[in-house]
């Protein structure tokens, strides 16, 4: 098949399969054999081999020593801890982007959304959920406090695992108008209630998952990546 890339490059698979994983269509727990992903690709094992160190290093894939690379299966207290750390830094963040908005970044904040629900109507959960994590990357941008950011960012990334394998009210998405009143507040410039918005949408987000270890199956990953 043709790859999925434009630049079968180590940072544009890395990419690619990023992509995959986080709009669940490569399950946690998924073996990703070199050969085969070179395959799919068009390259090298040393191309395969560098992408899937940098998926690695932002903690998507677990490099297991004589087993190979497998997408990363967080456990209950994995989970725990990341979703107290977004309740940390995520409120704090909405305020001082409510604080530092501009109509560009509302603009920007209001194209998330609207890509969101084309997403839920198009049945395409998976995408709508990566959308909905870009969302509070996007608050953290706003924010202008790039270290914060770039832990956000890790751990967006990180829930995008956790919701696949333990999230237990899926028409929650539907329902939730979270991110409509955090723009709201933002557009309001009202720090203080963007504030207390992400932190109830966070615990919104915790309560919709069923902690206990049931892993997804894994699907083949010529059929996640399209082939």
């Amino acid at each position: 098949m043709d790859a999925p890339v434009s630049e079968t490059t180590a940072d544009g698979i890395a990419a690619d399969l990023a992509l995959a994983i986080h709009e669940h269509r490569i399950a946690p727990g998924a073996k990703l054999a070199e050969d085969e992903v070179g395959e799919i690709f068009g390259v090298s094992r040393t191309v395969v081999r560098a992408a899937l160190q940098r998926l690695a290093h932002d903690r998507l894939v677990e490099l297991k020593r004589n087993r190979g690379a497998f997408v990363a299966q967080p456990s209950v207290r994995e989970a725990r801890e990341v979703f107290e750390a977004r309740a940390l830094l995520e409120p704090r963040t909405a305020r001082s982007a409510a604080e530092r908005v501009t109509p560009e970044d509302l603009a920007a904040l209001r194209h998330h959304i609207d890509e969101e629900h084309a997403a839920l109507h198009a049945g395409q959960m998976g995408r709508a959920l990566y959308l909905s994590g870009l969302f509070h990357i996007e608050i953290a941008r706003i924010a202008q406090q790039a270290t914060i950011a770039e832990f956000i960012s890790q751990l967006v990334a990180r829930s995008s695992l956790i919701i696949a394998l333990y999230w237990q009210r899926r028409a929650a998405l539907c329902e939730s108008h979270a991110h409509h009143a955090l723009l709201d507040a933002m557009a309001a410039r009202d720090g203080a209630r963007a504030e207390e918005l992400m932190k109830s949408h966070l615990l919104d987000l915790l309560s919709s998952l069923d902690l206990r270890n049931t892993p997804s199956a894994p699907r083949s990953l010529k059929e996640a990546l399209g082939g």
